[in-house]
């Protein structure tokens, strides 16, 4: 996995979302100080945190290359904050995740290995208890223990199929990976794509909250024309346990149907993105006719501030 740090041809940076949480945050900071692939910046995305967070991330910086994206706590804002993130970031490639994903040594590695030009890496998680969850110490980071099934058995992890996640073995992962039912999705906790296209696509939909707001940025990369890779028995990160108070079913449905509107209607630019739909569009890719694709992305921004509009009022 060395190898790949030494061969890689681009800058990568990771956007780690946070909220109120420094006792995972830091567990999975951990992680980051074991990467055989050393990211080139990882961004702290942060929805308004206290004290505590800010202590945490300031005493990782000398071990790591942090930077710390901060907004007032106003709400769930965190796309908001994300778009800030990558507004902020220098590197060619991002890998976004969370503070409760804790990644494997060869995380930063993996994503880089199916880093393709058109596409974005769609990586998977192995959800842990909170037995496990609280069990996981540094050193169990730093040995690899942690994703050790026998270590994670002992803590209360039961067997299952998904355990395969956590083969170390190159042929079955690619195996997986080419026959799982699961789809190439945009996931918030383990996704990787390129800055630019993320500029062209205008960024997370601040006008969403908490429910399928990550994979809706996917549809429209879609729509762009990358599509997904996917890379969920390779790319692997343990998920640490917490509630979601946040989580309200209505905001879902209500998401879930813009979404589908989203993937009829061909958006690519969310109207309250990176930058607003009144500024000039940034990175959209030529089509064969200027003119006519300059009208096809016209009416897609007028669509979208109207599907905007109709569904977040």
């Amino acid at each position: 996995m060395k190898d790949i740090a030494k061969k890689r041809t681009f800058s990568v940076g990771v956007v780690i979302s946070t909220y109120n949480n420094p006792r995972w945050l830091e567990k999975t900071l951990w992680g980051y100080q074991c990467q055989t692939c050393p990211p080139d910046e990882i961004i702290v995305a942060d929805d308004g945190s206290g004290e505590e967070t800010r202590r945490v991330v300031d005493s990782f910086r000398e071990r790591l290359p942090l930077r710390h994206v901060w907004h007032e706590d106003r709400g769930f804002r965190k796309n908001r904050i994300l778009n800030e993130a990558i507004r902020a970031a220098t590197a060619d490639y991002l890998i976004f995740t969370d503070q409760d994903c804790v990644p494997r040594e060869d995380f930063v590695a993996m994503h880089v290995r199916f880093a393709r030009r058109g596409r974005f890496v769609s990586g998977g998680c192995f959800r842990l208890p909170m037995s496990a969850s609280l069990a996981i110490a540094r050193e169990d980071v730093r040995s690899g223990d942690a994703f050790r099934l026998g270590w994670l058995r002992q803590r209360g992890v039961r067997r299952g199929f998904k355990c395969g996640k956590l083969f170390r073995s190159g042929w079955y992962a690619g195996l997986m990976n080419a026959v799982t039912p699961a789809k190439a999705t945009w996931n918030g906790g383990n996704a990787s794509g390129w800055r630019s296209d993320l500029l062209a696509v205008n960024g997370y939909n601040e006008d969403m909250a908490y429910g399928g707001e990550d994979r809706e940025l996917g549809e429209r990369l879609r729509n762009f024309g990358v599509r997904g890779r996917q890379a969920r028995y390779s790319a692997v990160l343990l998920h640490l346990d917490h509630a979601r108070p946040y989580r309200d079913e209505a905001v879902v449905r209500r998401n879930n149907a813009f979404r589908r509107s989203v993937r009829r209607a061909g958006i690519v630019r969310t109207p309250n993105g990176i930058e607003k739909l009144a500024e000039a569009a940034v990175g959209e890719r030529p089509g064969p006719s200027a003119a006519g694709e300059g009208r096809k992305f016209f009416w897609r921004r007028v669509a979208a501030a109207c599907l905007a509009g109709w569904f977040f009022r």
